[in-house]
């Protein structure tokens, strides 16, 4: 029986061009024997922008869930989104429906064991970047925390300089006299000029 077919190119710009994407997919259509339902094209939109703003991928996961196909092909798997862990969720929101992918340049094809292989280590990687990511963010936090942990102003520094700046003294030279940060002797003027008012 000849799969109903979807076909998905994208292109991020409006100088480029989704002909040679729909030449080569109609081409390997016409090999396969599969039957064009549609051809989706979403022409001048990042693959970073999400369903609401990509009305030919939007229509495309509306024909998924209607079961109106049985397989998408699309030119390269960077046409349907720009990040593993999108793919991955792609990939399992068209299984859930029964509906499987073909993507060209790649040459997967998710009808096939091998192609099913395939996408299944796609999740083992899209969790892998995720840790990673996370691993990052948590080492960067830690880093953040460090430097901006001030050390505290003493008592007598805290008096010496409030004397310094009621006397007159200019902030920049208030924190070279005693060896501490212009942007702490300016805190200690600002507390200053709030408690007089």
């Amino acid at each position: 029986m000849s799969k109903r077919v979807a076909i998905y190119t994208r292109v991020s710009t409006d100088t480029q061009t989704i002909a040679n994407q729909l030449r080569e997919l109609d081409a390997v259509a016409e090999r396969m024997g599969w039957i064009i339902v549609e051809r989706l094209a979403d022409e001048g939109i990042s693959g970073a922008k999400g369903r609401d703003k990509r009305p030919a991928y939007d229509r495309l996961m509306t024909m998924v869930a209607r079961k109106e196909i049985d397989l998408i092909a699309c030119w390269s798997v960077d046409r349907l989104g720009r990040s593993l862990q999108h793919l991955v969720a792609f990939l399992g929101e068209i299984n859930d429906r029964g509906v499987d992918l073909y993507v060209h340049t790649q040459g997967l094809d998710s009808s096939t064991p091998a192609g099913r292989a395939m996408f299944a280590m796609l999740s083992v990687f899209s969790e892998f970047e995720k840790s990673i990511l996370r691993e990052r963010i948590m080492a960067g936090l830690a880093r953040s925390t460090k430097r901006s942990g001030r050390p505290s102003l003493d008592a007598d520094q805290n008096r010496r300089a409030r004397k310094l700046l009621a006397e007159g003294t200019s902030i920049n030279a208030t924190a070279k006299h005693l060896k501490i940060g212009v942007a702490t002797v300016h805190r200690i003027k600002t507390k200053m000029l709030a408690q007089a008012a």
